[in-house]
């Protein structure tokens, strides 16, 4: 293959590179006399373009191609992923762009740009030495953006606990990649796992089931590798957070189940009830309850939103990690149509609690008193968003849990060992109730705060949000669409 076919296929990653270019060297040559609100509009104008074009090329792209003995791999189900990874990113540069928490506008929308690249690079690939390299491409650019509000002390004290915590599970991750490379011989996954066939459950196998899942239980803030989101979602400027929860969270689940279900197949086990062998899928479900339990009921007793929406994207990690263990076709569609939706439904909370803060200085529940009179669209949007994330139907929320759910209880039919994960899931998503209603509470029954005014919010942040939650209502009420392509993906790839 010639390096211009190569191009043409890497189209999308380098159109999205281009433009962290332009728009680094147009704040940098051209706007930076302008006030900071231009800048930013002109450079999100210029980024959502770029994203525009590179998903123009996604969608565009036809057939399937594999690169380097897997090093880039293109196919439909990896073009879906990297779509929703672009249309996230856009919604996000949109969000941003009334910001006011840095001067350095050109380097933000950059950096943005940049971990996008790195999530595309991370869906794009099945060889071991590509997911680290992409995994730190995207680790080092989301620590950057957490510490980017530079007259909060609060946003690089939660980038260094990130970068600490980043540290230490990629030396994990490292290790265990490396352990794999050592027992398989080949660092691409299908290798690898044909590689360990008939070699049972070797002890350095082990290590490597447990090294892996750290490194990657920390990138989706799994429980017990969650200590760093928390601080991080508080601290960071609020769409950083907002992208972190969402475009990331949308890679990382799946490679991890990538990982997990390619390189690793043979090597399972079973979580059954009263059945339980050693393997990845006990581990998994053992990270997955602990994650829904601890998740939910910290949850409970936050009073800052945004490190409440942190402590729900635990549970929901939870939640996720359910599909994984389900180790089916089935589970990997639920898992994406889950992620996808939690994504759109996250970035929007968060796209809310932005305007809030920037309105009244906070992000505590007493922020939000009153809300539904002050902002009546924004009020709404929240309740979308929030109803969803609890699993109310017939929002998008209840249709991934109930995906997720069915592909659990489907995985051993004849038996339905795992419905003990199920039940355990179903639990907690009551308890997460209690939460998500505290702060609709405070938005439509409590009082606003006497002489506070209306909050004035801008149109490209009021058309963004109407749209998130206008997705989420349809994905919702009509999730066959999205199924059905995820579904023909996967069974294209196969």
């Amino acid at each position: 293959m010639s390096y211009l076919e190569i191009l043409q296929w890497a189209a999308p990653e380098t159109v999205v590179v281009l433009t962290a270019l332009v728009v680094l060297a147009a704040d940098l040559l051209v706007l930076r006399e302008q006030p900071v609100r231009i800048r930013f509009g002109l450079g999100a104008l210029i980024a959502s373009l770029g994203c525009a074009a590179a998903l123009f090329f996604v969608l565009g792209a036809s057939g399937q191609v594999n690169l380097f003995n897997g090093i880039f791999v293109v196919n439909p189900l990896t073009s879906l992923v990297k779509a929703a990874v672009l249309a996230l990113t856009i919604f996000t540069v949109v969000l941003s762009a009334q910001g006011r928490f840095t001067e350095h506008v050109g380097e933000y929308l950059a950096l943005i740009l940049l971990a996008t690249v790195g999530m595309m690079f991370l869906v794009s690939t099945e060889d071991l030495l590509m997911i680290f390299i992409s995994l730190e491409l995207l680790s080092l650019s989301l620590y950057v953006l957490t510490a980017f509000n530079k007259r909060n002390l609060k946003s690089a004290e939660a980038a260094l606990k990130y970068f600490l915590f980043g540290g230490m599970a990629a030396a994990f991750t490292l290790f265990g990649l490396s352990l794999l490379y050592g027992l398989s011989g080949s660092t691409n996954l299908p290798q690898i796992a044909a590689g360990l066939a008939g070699k049972g459950l070797d002890p350095l196998l082990l290590v490597a089931i447990v090294t892996v899942v750290i490194g990657f239980g920390f990138k989706v803030a799994a429980v017990p590798f969650h200590l760093w989101a928390p601080d991080a979602y508080e601290g960071a400027p609020t769409p950083s957070a907002a992208f972190i929860a969402s475009g990331s969270k949308v890679a990382s689940f799946f490679i991890l189940a990538k990982v997990m279900m390619v390189g690793f197949a043979g090597a399972e086990g079973s979580a059954g009830w009263h059945v339980m062998n050693s393997g990845w899928v006990p581990v998994l479900a053992v990270v997955a309850v602990l994650s829904m339990v601890l998740g939910n009921f910290t949850a409970i007793a936050q009073s800052s939103v945004k490190r409440l929406l942190a402590y729900s994207a635990i549970a929901h990690a939870g939640y996720l990690l359910l599909a994984v263990v389900a180790n089916t076709a089935s589970g990997q569609t639920a898992l994406l149509f889950y992620v996808i939706t939690y994504a759109l439904t996250t970035l929007g909370a968060f796209g809310v609690v932005g305007v809030v803060e920037d309105a009244t200085g906070g992000d505590g529940l007493e922020n939000f008193a009153g809300l539904s009179r002050r902002a009546p669209l924004l009020s709404l949007c929240l309740l979308v968003f929030l109803l969803s994330l609890g699993g109310i139907p017939p929002l998008a929320g209840f249709v991934g849990k109930f995906f997720v759910f069915s592909s659990v209880v489907g995985a051993e039919a004849n038996h339905l060992t795992l419905l003990w994960l199920v039940v355990v899931a179903i639990l907690m998503s009551a308890v997460s109730f209690y939460y998500y209603l505290r702060v609709l509470k405070q938005a439509y029954v409590a009082d606003a705060p006497a002489g506070v005014e209306r909050i004035a919010v801008p149109v490209a942040t009021q058309i963004a949000l109407a749209v998130l939650a206008l997705l989420v209502v349809l994905l919702g009420c009509a999730p066959q669409g999205l199924w059905h392509l995820l579904s023909a993906a996967a069974q294209a790839v196969q």
